[in-house]
């Protein structure tokens, strides 16, 4: 026999999927109560929980807004002020690399001054130089041919004024005929 047909025939079947009347009550009850206990006292803590991670969020992320335009101010200070030592290191090595070159300049004209003093200092020792030897050798010359003269002659030349003069003269044509020589050779070049 089928299986569904003695079902039937003892008598009204029950639904197994509908649960007794009283059980559906004391369900409904149970469920009024947690949920009134859940909307009364658990959500409100809940949502006061959630609304305090949203603001600490929010809040954070201003935060972390209001940083980052704080670092982007700081990063353009900071390019500012880089940008401002490097001009001010590219005019403080323009001003050294002036100095520099106004120093060299100092130096250089010091240098020819000093060069032209020393060559002017040495000019007037070799003139007087040359004057103290003239002197010295017009001295000797002088008594060497007053000697020769006087041994020559066979007398003694004693004047000295005399003698003075005529060495003079005679020493003074030589330089003459000297420079005249001189000049004839440059001119013939």
């Amino acid at each position: 026999m089928n299986p569904l047909a003695v079902l039937a025939s003892e008598g009204e079947l029950e639904n197994p999927l509908l649960p007794p009347l009283p059980e559906l009550v004391i369900g409904l009850i149970a469920f009024a109560i947690v949920f009134i206990f859940l909307g009364k006292k658990l959500l409100p803590k809940i949502n006061q929980t959630l609304d305090e991670r949203r603001e600490a969020i929010e809040g954070g992320m201003e935060k972390a807004e209001a940083a980052q335009a704080e670092a982007q101010q700081v990063l353009e200070d900071y390019r500012a002020q880089l940008a401002d030592a490097r001009h001010e290191a590219a005019r403080m090595r323009q001003e050294a690399q002036e100095q520099g070159a106004s120093m060299i300049a100092e130096m250089r004209s010091e240098g020819e001054r000093q060069r032209e003093e020393i060559i002017a200092a040495g000019h007037a020792q070799i003139e007087a130089d040359r004057k103290a030897a003239s002197a010295s050798l017009r001295q000797d010359v002088g008594k060497l041919a007053s000697d020769l003269a006087g041994r020559i002659v066979g007398e003694s030349l004693a004047d000295t004024a005399r003698q003075s003069r005529t060495i003079d003269r005679f020493l003074d044509d030589l330089e003459a005929k000297a420079a005249a020589g001189a000049t004839k050779a440059e001119a013939n070049r």
